[in-house]
């Protein structure tokens, strides 16, 4: 099934680079700003650049006549904020499930250094091997995460994004490290493509500097959520980091040709 996977990567990226923006926040947060109106926001972002759009299997019936032929990724696992502990992510669809649904892609959330992450491995594992079989190419979301862990330490983030390849993963996200130089560790932890994660939103230049830094040190693209689908203008900010991830852009010039303010 190497064929259908190759396939399906180029409908979730360009040339092995990436940007997708994942939007299952509302199991996890609720039905935050950009997300109330989901269709405008898919139909925002892909018009601004994404690669991919990323939801959860009920939202799908709201995704596929907005997303400008984008690539799909289901969810397969969540947790709230509201919960007893919000990195005990339980899962809530299947790999058939997901195709049913229209799905180029699945993805899966481990917090590596959690007291989940015996199980969240398993769940990886299986749903790597149920993938395998059917050509979907699967995304980790692998953190560095729990009791005493440094989310942006490098030697950590170099291990969780060494167990997604070791588990059977074809594209790993994370947290970027804060710098070029030690985010090269990360990369260079696996031969997976890696995308960075978003986090909090920062501001524009923030943002971008930060993908900046990770294609820098060789990664492959992002994985922005909501510092993408919160902004004021979503498909500017698509733009911009489409700019950077696929244009070489700096950020600031990304921010200029998406015609967003450099911020001083």
């Amino acid at each position: 099934m190497d064929t259908g996977i190759t396939a399906r990567l180029d409908r979730i990226g360009s040339d092995g680079r990436y940007v997708i923006v994942p939007m299952d926040h509302g199991i996890t947060l609720g039905a935050v700003k950009g997300l109330k109106d989901i269709e405008s926001t898919i139909g925002a972002v892909t018009r601004g650049g994404a690669d991919a759009v990323l939801t959860q299997k009920g939202i799908a019936s709201r995704v596929h006549d907005h997303k400008n032929d984008a690539g799909y990724i289901v969810h397969l696992n969540a947790s709230t904020v509201i919960g007893p502990d919000s990195n005990d992510k339980r899962m809530t669809g299947t790999v058939q499930e997901a195709i049913a649904a229209g799905a180029d892609a699945v993805s899966l959330h481990l917090n590596v250094g959690s007291n989940y992450e015996p199980k969240q491995i398993t769940d990886l594992a299986e749903v790597c091997d149920t993938a395998s079989k059917f050509g979907i190419p699967v995304l980790a979301m692998s953190y560095a995460r729990g009791p005493g862990i440094d989310e942006h330490d490098a030697e950590s983030l170099g291990h969780a994004v060494r167990l997604a390849e070791e588990l059977g993963a074809d594209v790993v996200k994370t947290a970027y490290s804060g710098d070029p130089e030690s985010f090269e560790h990360v990369v260079e932890s696996t031969r997976l493509p890696v995308v960075i994660a978003g986090g909090a939103p920062e501001g524009d230049k923030a943002t971008l500097e930060a993908v900046r830094g990770a294609m820098d040190a060789g990664g492959a693209g992002v994985s922005i959520g909501r510092s993408v689908f919160q902004h004021d203008d979503p498909e500017a900010i698509a733009r911009a980091v489409s700019g950077v991830v696929h244009d070489d852009l700096s950020a600031e010039d990304a921010l200029d040709e998406a015609g967003l303010s450099v911020e001083v």
